[in-house]
């Protein structure tokens, strides 16, 4: 059995940010088909290009519970650039460490953001 740190157990046990943002400035999704994790991110943009609110819905094993909450709590008040800057291993770190065969899932995670972000640029005209 895989051993979790204890940030990651209180993530999945108490994930922070879980919902959907109904007029959504950007929305990324993500799946693995192979384990079949599924990942959407939500943000809202203020007016000074920072992520006022982050939320995500997940569907997943522990580790991409927490991934999504950790993910959400790394890029709230972050500029979107800044927030592009996350990366698999920042979150992995933050996390205190994930097995090696769960690494996908801070992938995941970060790849969701970054989708969002996006899709708010293209809206924009800014990507």
């Amino acid at each position: 059995m895989a051993q979790y740190s204890e940030e990651v157990m209180d993530h999945f046990t108490n994930p922070r940010n879980v919902g959907e943002i109904e007029d959504a400035d950007g929305v990324g999704e993500v799946g693995n088909p192979v384990c079949g994790d599924m990942m959407t991110f939500y943000v809202k943009v203020d007016d000074d290009e920072r992520l006022e609110d982050v939320k995500f819905k997940t569907f997943g094993c522990g580790a991409a519970i927490a991934v999504s909450s950790m993910v959400s709590e790394m890029a709230k008040g972050k500029t979107v650039d800044e927030a592009l800057q996350i990366s698999r291993d920042d979150v992995a770190q933050e996390l205190g460490g994930l097995p090696k065969q769960k690494m996908h899932c801070s992938n995941l995670g970060a790849d969701a953001l970054h989708l969002a972000i996006e899709d708010y640029k293209s809206k924009k005209g800014t990507s």
